[in-house]
C-alpha cells in the first residue's frame, strides 16, 4: 500500500491550545475545576441552550443523558441503526432496549415516518442522530414525540455548529449530546457535552457525571466518574474560538469537491436538503454498482486515506444478534454497502483536494 498523502482526519492544535493547556498545569487545578465551567457556559452560548454539563466522553455524555431522561429497565428507546456503537451501547447501558428505525437515504439520518409504527407502550425516548455533519429532519421528530410524550435527545457527537432552519444542533431537542474526540470538527482530547434548556435534566445530569452526588460524600444515585478535566476544557476553550473557521473551511472543501466531482458518474456526492447547514465531519459519498471496496482500496493505493462509516448496522452486530436481534432495514442494509468518507478537514490543501479529484476521475475510468 502507498504512504499516506492526505489523511482522512487530522486535528488542528496550534499555540493557542498548548499555552492554554501550560497555564491549566502551572495553575494546579488539573481535575474538573474553573476551565470546565467556563468551558460548559461558552459551548451552551454557543449551541443556544441554557445549561452545558461537560464529560469525559460522547459516550458517557449519551449514558448520562439517557440517565437524566429517567431511561432505565424496561424502557425502549427509538434511534438509528447507522451510526457508531456508542449510540446503541449507551442506551444499553441504562438497562434500556435500543429500537432501531430505517434511515433516510439521502441524509442517511433517522426518517421520522418510519417512527411511529416502532412506538409501543415501553418507548420512552428517542434519540436521532445528527450523522456527518447534518441534522435529521427535527420537526416532524419534536411533533411526534410531543405526540407521544416522549424525551428527545440528540445524538450530536458528528454535528458541532450544524443548523436546521436556522437553530443549532444541541438545540433542537431536550437534550443533546456531543463528543469531542480528535477527529471531530472540534476537540479537547477526549470529552464530550450535554446541552439542554430543561433545568431538572441539567441538574440530573450533574449528579450522575458525578458519582451520584450533589454535596461531597453524599451519594443519592448511583453515579458515575465522568468528569471533564480543566486541561480538556482549557483545549476546548480555546478550539471553540474557531471552530466556526474550521466549519468555514470544511464546507468551503466540500463545496470544491462537489463540484469537481459532479460529473463522475461512478460516485453519487452528499446531498444538503433546504433549510439546512452541513458541517462536514465526513464528506460521505455513496458509491454505484458494488465497487465502494474497490473505490477505498483503488484511493489507499493512491496515498488517499478514507473510510467507512459504518459498514455494519447496529443491529447486525455480534452483540446485537446475540441479544436477539434479527432485522433487515432496507435503506439501512443498502446504505452500509455503499457510503465511503473522503478527508474533508480544515487542514486540506487545495493541492490536496486536487489530488482526491484526480484519483478519483481515474478510478472512474478504472473501475467502470
Amino acid at each position: 500500500m502507498a504512504d499516506i498523502k492526505v489523511s482522512i482526519a487530522s486535528p488542528v492544535i496550534e499555540n493557542e491550545e498548548i499555552n492554554a493547556v501550560i497555564e491549566v498545569m502551572k495553575s494546579g487545578m488539573i481535575a474538573q475545576g474553573p476551565k470546565v465551567i467556563e468551558f460548559e457556559k461558552e459551548f451552551a452560548d454557543f449551541v443556544g441552550a441554557k445549561y452545558g454539563i461537560a464529560t469525559n466522553s460522547g459516550t458517557s455524555a449519551l449514558h448520562v443523558a439517557l440517565l437524566a431522561a429517567g431511561i432505565g429497565e424496561g424502557d425502549e428507546v427509538i434511534t438509528s441503526p447507522f451510526t457508531f456503537a456508542a449510540t446503541g451501547n449507551s442506551i444499553l447501558y441504562t438497562g434500556a432496549r435500543p429500537v432501531f428505525v430505517d434511515i433516510d437515504e439521502e441524509t442517511f439520518t433517522l426518517d421520522p415516518s418510519k417512527i411511529e409504527e416502532a412506538i409501543t407502550d415501553k418507548t420512552k425516548a428517542i434519540l436521532p442522530v445528527q450523522l456527518y455533519g447534518q441534522s435529521a429532519d427535527m420537526d416532524p421528530i419534536m411533533e411526534i414525540a410531543k405526540k407521544h410524550d416522549l424525551v428527545v435527545i440528540e445524538d450530536a457527537a458528528q454535528a458541532h455548529g450544524a443548523e436546521y432552519n436556522g437553530v443549532k444542533v444541541g438545540n433542537l431537542g431536550d437534550m443533546a449530546c456531543f463528543s469531542f474526540y480528535p477527529t471531530k470538527n472540534m476537540t479537547t482530547s477526549e470529552g464530550g457535552m450535554i446541552t439542554t434548556n430543561n433545568e431538572e435534566f441539567a441538574e440530573n445530569a450533574r449528579v450522575y457525571r458525578a458519582h451520584g452526588s450533589k454535596t461531597k460524600y453524599h451519594h443519592e444515585v448511583l453515579g458515575y466518574n465522568f468528569r471533564m478535566t480543566d486541561i480538556g476544557a482549557a483545549i476546548g476553550l480555546e478550539q471553540l474560538k474557531k471552530i466556526d473557521s474550521f466549519n468555514d473551511k470544511r464546507i468551503e472543501n466540500a463545496k470544491y469537491l462537489n463540484e469537481k466531482l459532479a460529473d463522475v458518474e461512478l460516485i453519487e456526492t452528499p446531498v444538503v436538503k433546504d433549510g439546512y447547514k452541513h458541517v462536514y465531519h465526513q464528506y460521505t459519498i455513496k458509491v454505484k454498482n458494488g465497487k465502494r471496496d474497490e473505490l477505498s482500496e483503488f484511493l489507499l493505493e493512491n496515498g488517499i486515506g478514507n473510510g467507512i462509516y459504518y459498514p455494519i448496522p447496529l443491529y447486525n452486530q455480534v452483540l446485537y444478534t446475540e441479544m436477539g436481534y434479527d432485522q433487515s432495514l432496507p435503506v439501512t442494509d443498502e446504505i452500509v454497502e455503499e457510503v465511503l468518507s473522503l478527508p474533508i478537514h480544515a487542514k486540506l490543501t487545495k493541492e490536496d483536494l486536487d489530488l482526491i479529484v484526480e484519483v478519483i476521475k481515474k478510478a472512474d475510468e478504472e473501475l467502470n
